[in-house]
């Protein structure tokens, strides 16, 4: 895997880097105050804005974005900072909320934590309603607390198994085409036997094991496993009688029995290189793969373990700082920045789907017929982080204060279970864990 693509896997996805930010801000500490709300001040002025440096398609767009806003008018000029993205979430850890900007980028599963210590305003009273209802369901579904939003993103996330049809069809595989004609955990199982079967060295399946397990891509990549076999990892403010159901801990076993069929995936470049005809990830690789196989790419929901397909959902998105004065001018960037020029732009860089409902229908990728209408069709589907039935697709994960934790005991668990662990004694630990930590921080409560 190039640079190149590592920056891409982290940009598009949310938090693959995310596991020594994620640890620094489960040791910051709680600040379980009121409500914080940013000034109003008088919508004129200059503001500053943070952003994480990704990719430099996705740095042009923005800054392109930000040039376009302040030549389209007077009132308002926009300072651009752009920070690197390894240390971005941990320069707004370390940073006073009195020192933050008026707006800022955020990875989305460190929003509830931000809101909990006092660094983020709900956005509701300072955003149009039409920038609120052009937002997806599941885009806003990371941003919300109680109600009131205080994050939207350009662009959101999905995940999905690519496949390699030349190969499937030479071992005879039949592969799903839509999600409701998803593979069970069986079918799964049974299709890479039979692709074992017709494999010189029978590693069949990519899990991106490259990227370790035991960080947020264990989490993000994993979870809808748990989700899919009816747990979840957090349910009503507790892990334990969620995380590790019997049905749970059974899916479990079936992911442990995979590693058997799993290429190592070293040089990030197994399912490219046609090594396996399966490759469990993100949007984000569809550039890379298509490129690589062309008409030979399908690509494929998860397999369901009972409860319906998930996928993880989510990416970064955008905010007000608590401590900004001039809440209306913030407002009123974050109403341009996520107009359809700006969104496509930006989802045009980096091949994420668009997380606002005008340039969702208009995108060439996820319209419908398009090659990645899958994504879209999961994430029309939105579960938010509780109510996960059957019927729902993209699950959010727990939008908490505690989700440091949360990412760090499950993630360390699953890649425990995949290294030979029980499963069950795996997940007990996680989630006696996970719950000892929210009894020690009152539950993480947002007031």
């Amino acid at each position: 895997m190039s640079p190149t693509n590592r920056r891409y896997r982290r940009t598009a996805c949310t938090g693959l880097a995310l596991a020594l930010p994620l640890a620094a801000l489960a040791a910051c500490g709680g600040g379980s105050g009121g409500d914080t709300s940013a000034a109003a001040g008088s919508g004129k002025g200059t503001i500053s804005v943070w952003a994480h440096q990704g990719q430099k398609s996705e740095d042009t767009a923005l800054q392109n974005a930000v040039k376009s806003f302040n030549s389209s008018q007077s009132k308002i000029k926009v300072e651009l900072k752009l920070i690197p993205g390894n240390d971005y979430t941990k320069t707004i850890t370390a940073t006073d909320a009195s020192r933050l900007p008026d707006v800022m980028e955020f990875d989305g599963p460190t929003m509830a934590n931000f809101v909990y210590n006092k660094k983020l305003a709900a956005i509701d009273d300072y955003v149009s309603p039409k920038t609120l209802s052009n937002a997806t369901d599941a885009g806003k579904a990371q941003g919300e607390i109680d109600g009131k939003h205080y994050g939207l993103g350009m662009y959101d996330s999905g995940l999905g198994v690519y496949g390699n049809k030349k190969l499937l069809d030479a071992a005879g595989v039949k592969y799903p085409t839509s999600l409701s004609d998803d593979w069970t955990a069986d079918q799964f199982t049974a299709a890479l036997t039979a692709l074992k079967a017709k494999d010189s060295d029978g590693k069949v399946l990519d899990l991106q094991e490259n990227n370790g397990l035991s960080n947020e891509w264990g989490t993000y990549g994993f979870a809808p496993i748990v989700w899919s076999a009816g747990g979840s990892l957090l349910k009503d403010g507790k892990a334990e009688g969620a995380l590790d159901t019997p049905a749970v801990v059974s899916a479990m076993k079936t992911f442990q029995s995979w590693k058997t069929y799993t290429d190592p995936n070293t040089d990030g470049n197994a399912f490219a290189k046609g090594r396996v005809a399966l490759s469990w990830v993100g949007h984000w690789m569809y550039p890379a793969y298509s490129k690589a196989l062309g008409s030979d790419l399908v690509v494929l929901p998860l397999p369901d373990f009972g409860n319906g397909p998930k996928t993880g959902q989510g990416s970064w998105a955008w905010g007000i700082g608590a401590g900004s004065k001039n809440g209306k001018a913030a407002g009123a960037f974050l109403d341009d920045l996520l107009n359809d020029a700006n969104v496509t732009a930006m989802t045009t860089a980096n091949g994420a789907p668009p997380a606002t409902r005008t340039a969702l229908a208009k995108s060439e990728l996820y319209k419908q017929g398009g090659p990645l209408q899958l994504f879209a069709d999961q994430l029309a589907k939105p579960c938010g982080d509780s109510d996960i039935t059957k019927s729902c697709v993209a699950v959010t994960r727990p939008v908490t204060a505690g989700y440091p934790t949360v990412t760090a005991k499950f993630s360390d668990a699953l890649n425990s279970i995949y290294g030979g662990a029980d499963p069950k004694s795996a997940l007990s630990k996680a989630a006696r864990a996970i719950d000892q930590d929210f009894s020690d921080n009152a539950g993480y409560k947002i007031p």
